[in-house]
């Protein structure tokens, strides 16, 4: 008979969290206690805000329900190294969709994993490569997980910086946002030693160093990390242009297959949607990310990019042997 009270509590949340319905006397004989103790554990678990939802009948049955709020998750061990793996594989390469939320679920989930679970991740991750699209270049997910909880804690951040052209410096910085642009990472950051804000390439971080020190929270000038960083990308620069496309898809299909950071479709038409946006990316490889959406689509200007898409298609057409110019 399971007689420490917390103990009982979370080993009746973990099975109420498999996804099925629970008669009151199979959990009663899981659990080792009478179904009169059940329903007032059931009852404790309601006022920590669980929402288990209670059938009616002979035996009686109960399953956990959504509720208003996300309720604290009860993991085994197998299912914490799953969930940490994937998201250490995600979180290392960028991959569009797995934004700043994620890496602050893997910080989350590695502040608490028991060291034998920490080695089993690790291991795992050394022993697999994963296949990734994208150009970016791939990150240590400790780098990110530190860096994220800095953020979340409002803490002062120190780290190794290794600039374009190669040359090595050491920071502190007041970390403001982690911003993903599909194929990189970027630490948007008021940087201490500069007295101005900064954006950091964050494959270029090493020795991430969460010191300790609070800060209050500045005002970043574009009061979003995703603009600042899209104007400090384009203010660097020589060239940005004005892209006009238009897809033969509605805008939720585009919007998912587009990342944020080049733009917002809007609906033209119907079943169609329209991309004008300041881009700053080369042509040459904005045709290349306008073809991997697998939508029709037309550009409408500039004409740089009309001849880099032009060029594009009549090179994979020549790559399958269709010839053309």
């Amino acid at each position: 008979m399971t007689t420490d009270t917390p103990a009982r509590l979370l080993t009746l949340l973990s099975l109420l969290q498999t996804p099925r319905e629970w008669p009151g006397g199979e959990l009663a004989e899981r659990l080792g206690v009478s179904r009169r103790t059940v329903r007032r554990d059931i009852d404790r678990l309601r006022e920590l805000g669980y929402p288990v939802q209670a059938t009616m009948g002979a035996d009686g049955g109960y399953r956990l329900v959504a509720g208003k709020a996300m309720p604290p998750l009860v993991l085994d061990d197998e299912e914490a190294v799953a969930i940490a793996v994937g998201l250490r594989a995600g979180a290392g390469h960028a991959v569009e969709g797995v934004d700043e939320a994620s890496v602050r679920a893997l910080a989350k989930l590695e502040q608490v994993l028991p060291s034998r679970l920490r080695h089993r991740v690790s291991t795992l991750q050394a022993a697999t490569t994963p296949l990734t699209s994208g150009d970016g270049a791939s990150i240590a997910p400790e780098t990110l997980t530190v860096m994220a909880s800095t953020v979340a804690g409002r803490e002062r951040l120190r780290f190794a910086y290794r600039a374009k052209d190669g040359v090595a410096s050491r920071r502190v910085v007041e970390p403001y946002r982690l911003v993903s642009t599909g194929r990189r990472w970027y630490l948007v950051a008021y940087d201490l030693d500069r007295a101005d804000w900064r954006t950091f390439r964050v494959d270029r971080v090493s020795e991430p160093f969460a010191t300790g020190a609070r800060f209050a929270a500045r005002e970043l000038p574009t009061g979003s990390a995703a603009e600042y960083l899209r104007q400090s990308m384009y203010g660097r620069r020589e060239v940005s242009y004005e892209m006009d496309v238009t897809f033969s898809a509605p805008v939720e299909v585009v919007a998912a297959k587009v990342p944020g950071w080049v733009g917002v479709p809007v609906p033209f038409g119907e079943g169609a949607c329209r991309l004008r946006a300041t881009v700053g990316d080369a042509v040459e490889w904005m045709a290349v990310r306008l073809a991997l959406t697998g939508v029709e689509f037309r550009v409408e200007g500039p004409e740089e990019l009309v001849e880099a898409v032009r060029e594009l298609g009549g090179r994979m057409v020549r790559a399958a042997g269709g010839g053309g110019g």
